[in-house]
């Protein structure tokens, strides 16, 4: 038997302590065998990440990267959550959205597992006339219903209430949101909505209904348009002081009107930044609560919804991983309420089965998972709490610079804030174009063979505001073009992959090539003969000291065979070698200018 000393068995006690500059001349001596001369801190900088909105994130976190205490749940700065308790009761609110209610579609949802609905209303979604019919059989003293009616807020609303008088719902029992944004819809469409409606709707939710707000801070038109992390939480405290301020002047208290307010952000598969980005939303709040002169009223509710912009149109079935670690983010980072986007949503109305995995991914997280049983498990990560302050601050300028300029409505009509968000998307679209940002199933590792997932077309959205944005957009682009040959003509484009030397000289590059070129559709040919193959263009594919004795032979005998274009999977200068294709190139327009060569329009 082992007889443990006095002191219990403390594991590192015959270690010496190790210093952060002892870690770095390690990462120098492993730097070194790759060929990058670099020490001290510029060893560390070499591993660092550059994040959008001036950040950066380091490889390693210790004790000396200092934040602001956190404080506690329930408590401002609400960093750690907006309610004592958090989730641990029964985890987060599971919200469904629905832009048309098949029957029986909202009572399956609530039977198995959702505990809100979010229903589009109105235009290009369920009729108002049509709500009672949707909501039928619903209770409505237990379900909360959260709205989105753009410019039908008014009717929606006024059907709602009636409905709720109709079933004889207790006022005290209702919970959910009419969910009014003039700022979001105008961000959304180009159009001014009126205040004065909304600022009724939220002193009738203020004085009778206590449980139900009337308006929503939606924070996604800016997410969309491809806005970062900083412009997206700039932008919802922009909107929601301008909310406060109209709420204020037309007769709330400061209490009050604060809580007539819900915050919409997206939660993406990046599962660190959106923990802080939601911890950081709950910091920024509480500041302006805490300015407006009611500190204890600051605790922002929040509903977070997975990504519209990273979703795939092709090979959807990714967006499942997708929608679950953004799910596990936003649980973690304390979201009062989650909405699951089907895997389909990319690509029209969802069905049965998309609908029931997107409920059932908030399921296993909460009750397999037990996400929810620790409150802000991700509190004390030196990496998380750096990362929620220096994003809070880089949040906080945007928002300033914003109410420089006027205020939200203000750099919504002058193109200022389109412009700011153009500008981000812009420079993420090249790390797109590059696939420094890869897109699994899209970018990285396509499937050309896969059977495409048809489903009933959407309503479209609003438009006439900011654009909306995807990661796949340029690829799908391409995508397309290939599409339309292969329906044209029975076959898709191809490139035959010339592979000089032993599978271990090729296989990495022949590998690199295929992948890229069937992110753009183009099909690789690696059997039989350059003549055989029914490709117009090859690539060659080895290692360098093979490319250096045989490149510009191969080259001359495939263009002999007639090929029109070789390509080079590698850097260099040789004879017969019309193009080259590495990591980091350009592959959007390499794949445009393939395609454009091979006449596929």
């Amino acid at each position: 038997m082992t007889v443990l000393p006095d002191d219990g068995l403390p594991l590192a006690a015959e270690f010496p302590d190790a210093t952060q500059e002892q870690w770095q001349r390690l990462v120098e001596g492993v730097l070194r065998k790759s060929g990058r001369e670099v020490s001290g801190e510029a060893a560390e900088d070499a591993l660092s990440t550059t994040l959008e909105d001036g950040l950066r994130t380091r490889p390693l976190y210790t004790a000396r990267d200092t934040a602001p205490d956190p404080g506690l749940p329930g408590f401002a700065p609400y960093v750690r959550g907006g309610r004592p308790e958090g989730g641990v009761a029964g985890g987060w609110d599971v919200r469904q959205r629905h832009t048309a209610a098949p029957d029986g579609a909202l009572l399956t949802d609530l039977e198995n597992g959702v505990t809100s609905l979010w229903l589009l209303v109105g235009r290009g979604g369920i009729p108002v006339p049509g709500l009672a019919r949707a909501l039928d059989g619903v209770y409505l003293d237990l379900a909360p219903v959260v709205l989105d009616a753009g410019r039908d807020t008014e009717a929606a609303a006024a059907e709602l209430f009636r409905l709720y008088d109709e079933k004889g719902v207790d006022p005290k029992a209702v919970r959910g949101n009419l969910g009014a944004d003039p700022l979001g819809y105008e961000a959304r469409t180009g159009t001014a909505l009126p205040f004065a409606p909304v600022a009724d709707l939220a002193k009738r939710c203020a004085t009778e209904f206590p449980g139900l707000r009337a308006l929503t801070v939606d924070a996604l038109p800016y997410h969309e348009a491809g806005g970062s992390a900083a412009q997206e939480l700039g932008a919802s405290l922009a909107t929601g002081v301008a909310c406060l301020r109209e709420l204020t002047e037309a007769g709330l208290g400061i209490e009050q009107a604060l809580g007539q307010l819900e915050f919409r952000y997206a939660a993406t598969a990046d599962q660190f930044l959106t923990i802080a980005k939601l911890r950081a939303a709950r910091r920024l709040w509480a500041r302006v609560a805490e300015v407006s002169g009611a500190a204890d009223a600051g605790a922002q509710v929040q509903h977070a919804v997975t990504s519209p912009v990273m979703m795939s149109r092709r090979d959807p079935w990714v967006n499942m991983l997708r929608t679950t670690v953004a799910t596990l983010a936003a649980g973690v980072s304390g979201a009062d309420s989650v909405t699951v986007l089907p895997f389909d949503h990319a690509i029209g109305l969802p069905d049965a089965f998309a609908r029931r995995i997107a409920r059932n991914t908030s399921t296993i997280l909460i009750e397999e998972s037990h996400l929810a049983r620790v409150i802000d498990p991700a509190g004390g990560s030196w990496y998380v709490e750096k990362l929620t302050d220096e994003l809070a601050h880089a949040a906080w300028e945007f928002f300033r610079s914003i109410e420089r300029d006027g205020g939200q409505a203000a750099v919504l009509r002058s193109g200022r804030l389109r412009t700011d968000l153009a500008t981000t998307w812009a420079e993420r679209s090249k790390k797109l174009a590059k696939r420094r940002e890869p897109v699994t199933g899209v970018s990285e590792f396509p499937f050309l063979a896969e059977k495409p997932v048809v489903r009933e077309p959407a309503p479209e959205p609003p438009s006439g505001g900011l654009p909306r944005v995807r990661r796949d957009e340029a690829y799908e682009e391409l995508r397309a073009r290939s599409d339309a040959h292969l329906a044209a003509t029975g076959s898709r484009p191809r490139i035959y992959l010339a592979t000089l030397g032993p599978a271990a000289a090729y296989t990495a590059r022949a590998g690199f090539a295929a992948n890229l070129f069937q992110a753009g559709g183009i099909e690789p040919v690696t059997e039989g003969s350059f003549e055989e193959s029914g490709a117009t263009e090859a690539v060659l594919c080895s290692s360098d000291a093979l490319y250096a004795e045989q490149a510009a032979q191969t080259a001359a005998s495939l263009k002999a065979a007639g090929a029109r274009h070789v390509v080079l999977a590698g850097r260099g200068e040789f004879a017969g070698v019309d193009s080259y294709v590495f990591a980091g190139c350009d592959a959007v327009a390499v794949l445009s200018e393939t395609l454009d060569r091979m006449g596929v329009s």
